[in-house]
Formats: structure tokens, C-alpha cells, sequence
């Protein structure tokens, strides 16, 4: 998969996070009308409200904030020659799980009253939103610094057995990505994070039967949608997700054989980590995937570029360790 088309992904995935942030921010007061004042506490001086906007104000105005937000953090990214760098989606995520909760917290601090002097606190609900904020910001972080290429990647000879030359390391590292197991991930987890933001303003109980389910799936599709095989002495590794977790490893004295074959994802019952007769397969595009015959265990495939310069580097160190042993 082409760099571009990596970065196709990641600005569409973007785009529906933006989208959907956007549309729970605008549509959740607009959704409670028929419980919430005609004037809506929007500013609170310690525990008792100050100020207030009417529906359509308090509906609205956030979703202006986030689209300005949006817009100046694309544009600086532009400006900056990285689109998709790490503090690009560390400050959507920050910027829009806040907005979303604060709006929250305004909504259900309204609910059920006539007078919008009447309104509860928010300063629980916005210290919670606060801390979940952080760590929204901080996973992004982490998940763009994972997803950067290496600044001087070592690229091995060709070879079906790779020559070392004896005083020498070398090093393999090969990512991938499907873009549309990424989107899929953020539009299943916009739905639950749709209904538990609906939640926390208190227009509906928590419903777990469905949070839970596309939650869970969101996270599946984010843990098998990116890929990174890291081949060193040890072995290889192979690592999912975008913040390397889990992973699998293989020491490469364990390992019998490493080879190149193409495989599609009718073969393998599928995309993502696909168990088959064929034995294990991370598959995130047709083609060329590395294969392993582990000493024990059935064959591991996963759909990477430049396999073929990763087996010869594993079958080199696999000889090595055996003439060793």
C-alpha cells in the first residue's frame, strides 16, 4: 500500500471523526427540546449558572467552534508539511471527545427544567470529560509517533538467504494499513460514542446492548487494521495496531523457514487475522505476504511490502543460529 493511499485513509477517517463530532455537538440539544427551557444555562460562576443562549445558540455555537477548530488544525497541518502528524489527531481526538462531553454536561444540566437559573452543576461532568479528553489526546499522540516511517530505514540485500557480512547487522521493518478497516472502526465507534454521549446527557439510559457490541467492535478494528513486522537478531516481530499492542513474536532460532507468497483474502476466509487451513493470516491487502514455518505451531502469514527481503533476512539469521547452536 502506497503512501498515498495511507494518507487517503487517515484523512478520511478524519473526516467522519470530524463529521460525526460535528452532528452530536449540533443535534443533542435539538433532541432533548421537549425536556430542556427555551433558554439553556450555558455559563456557570462555581455551582450556580449565569448565563444562558437560547436552544438554537447552544445548539449551534459549539458546532461553529468545532468546525473552526477542525479547519485551523488541517490548515496548520498543511502549512506545517504533515497532515497526518502525531499532534494532528492527538488534538481532534483531545478537542472533540471535550466539546462533545461539555456539551453534554450542559444538556443534562438543563434537563427537566423550566428555568435555566434552575440548572445543575456541570463541574463534575466537565472534569470527567476533562481527564477522558487527556487520554483521548494522548493515545492519538502515541498512535501518530507508531505510525511515522523510520527517518533512515536500513533496507537489506535481495536474496532468498540474505549475505551478512560478518561485524554487520541489518534490520527489516515493513508497516501496513487498511484505510477502510480504519474508517469502518471510526464509524462503528461514532455509534457508540453517539449513544453514550446521548447518555450522559441523560436522553436516554445507558444502553449497553449496543454500546457494548460496537465498541467492541471498534476497537477490533482498530487493534487488526494496521500492522508492523520488525525483523532484528531476536527474530521477528509482529505487531498490530496503532499503538503496537498486542504483538506476536518468534525467536528465529524457533523459526524452520520464511518465504514469500501471494494470497487473497477469499484464500484466508477474509480481511484482518484470519485463521485457515493455511494456517494464521493477517491479511490487509491482496499480494505478497512474509509466511513463517515455525518450529512449532502452524504457518503465519501477514500482507506486507518488501516480504521478500524480510525472509532472506530471517532465513539468514535462522541459518546463523542454528549453525551456532
Amino acid at each position: 500500500m502506497t503512501d498515498r493511499m495511507k494518507k487517503n485513509g487517515a484523512r478520511w477517517a478524519a473526516a467522519a471523526w470530524v463529521a460525526g463530532v460535528l452532528a452530536v455537538l449540533a443535534a443533542l440539544p435539538f433532541a432533548a427540546s421537549g425536556r430542556l427551557p427555551d433558554r439553556l444555562a450555558t455559563h456557570w460562576g462555581g455551582a450556580t449558572p449565569d448565563g444562558s443562549m437560547p436552544l438554537w445558540a447552544a445548539a449551534l455555537l459549539p458546532a461553529l467552534v468545532w468546525v473552526v477548530l477542525a479547519l485551523s488544525i488541517a490548515f496548520a497541518g498543511r502549512r506545517g508539511g504533515s497532515p497526518s502528524g502525531p499532534w494532528v489527531g492527538a488534538s481532534l481526538l483531545s478537542g472533540g471527545v471535550f466539546l462533545a462531553g461539555a456539551q453534554a454536561s450542559i444538556v443534562r444540566a438543563n434537563l427537566d427544567r423550566t428555568d435555566w437559573k434552575d440548572a445543575a452543576s456541570v463541574g463534575t461532568g466537565v472534569a470527567i470529560t476533562a481527564v477522558v479528553a487527556v487520554a483521548a489526546g494522548t493515545l492519538g499522540w502515541l498512535a501518530g509517533r507508531r505510525a511515522e516511517p523510520p527517518t533512515e530505514p536500513i533496507r537489506p540485500a535481495e536474496g532468498d538467504v540474505m549475505e551478512i557480512p560478518a561485524g554487520e547487522r541489518r534490520v527489516w521493518l515493513s508497516r501496513m494499513s487498511n484505510p477502510w478497516l480504519h474508517l469502518i472502526g471510526v464509524l462503528t465507534g461514532l455509534v457508540a460514542a453517539a449513544d453514550t454521549v446521548a447518555a450522559a446527557g441523560g436522553l436516554i439510559g445507558v444502553e449497553w446492548a449496543l454500546i457494548t457490541p460496537f465498541a467492541f467492535a471498534s476497537l477490533g478494528m482498530f487493534a487488526f487494521a494496521s500492522v508492523q513486522a520488525r525483523v532484528t537478531e531476536a527474530g521477528l516481530e509482529v505487531s498490530f495496531g496503532p499503538l503496537g499492542w498486542p504483538a506476536r513474536r518468534w525467536a528465529a532460532g524457533n523459526i524452520v523457514s520464511a518465504r514469500v507468497e501471494n494470497r487473497r483474502p477469499a484464500q484466508v476466509g477474509g480481511w484482518g487475522y484470519r485463521l485457515s487451513g493455511l494456517g494464521t493470516t493477517v491479511m490487509l491487502r491482496s499480494g505478497e505476504c512474509l509466511v513463517i514455518h515455525p518450529r512449532k505451531g502452524p504457518e503465519f502469514a501477514v500482507s506486507v511490502d518488501d516480504a521478500e527481503r524480510g525472509a532472506a533476512l530471517l532465513n539468514a539469521l535462522a541459518a546463523k543460529q542454528q549453525a551456532g547452536a
